[in-house]
């Protein structure tokens, strides 16, 4: 995925995030207890005795609870949100976690070499793009891929102390 095709993935979820949002706030909080409840269970939970003020002030009350329940949901599922599209485009932008990636190279690792391909267990897929030698055999290898500067990413095979220049492409 490029940078062009990666940003109007990142965008269209913040769109759909921020639609819904008020929509979900709006169904959750909506209506009060005599709507919510049928009359059998009005009467069994002794609400019928209430007298319109009170049945007010417990409506008011419930209102307030649901509404705040509702906005740490919404805040969780805004989080969630954000924290997965960081996840899923770390490596294309820089931003998110200065920590490394950390995976596996899916099948046989042969070594480093310019425009080599390295498919990794978390399916991102990298491509080195300098020169930077290692002659290796490793099945599976694990491998770090750590954040430069200038959003230049460096990646690292479990066991070597060698690290070569990698850009995603998937």
């Amino acid at each position: 995925m490029t940078f062009s095709r990666a940003v109007p993935a990142v965008l269209s979820v913040a769109l759909a995030m921020a639609c819904a949002t008020p929509a979900l706030a709006q169904r959750t909080v909506g209506g009060d207890v005599q709507t919510q409840m049928s009359s059998q269970e009005f009467k069994a939970a002794g609400l019928d005795k209430l007298s319109p003020q009170e049945l007010a002030v417990l409506n008011g009350w419930l209102q307030g609870k649901v509404a705040k329940a509702t906005a740490v949901a919404l805040e969780d599922a805004k989080e969630q949100g954000r924290q997965e599209v960081i996840v899923k485009n770390r490596g294309f932008f820089d931003f998110g976690s200065r920590e490394p990636i950390e995976s596996a190279v899916v099948g046989e690792f042969a070594g480093f070499s310019k425009g080599r391909k390295y498919i990794l267990a978390n399916g991102q897929e990298w491509e080195q793009t300098d020169a930077t030698p290692l002659s290796a055999r490793k099945s599976a290898p694990a491998v770090k891929i750590k954040p430069g500067i200038a959003g230049v990413w460096y990646m690292q095979i479990d066991g070597y102390n060698t690290m070569a220049k990698v850009r995603r492409i998937k």
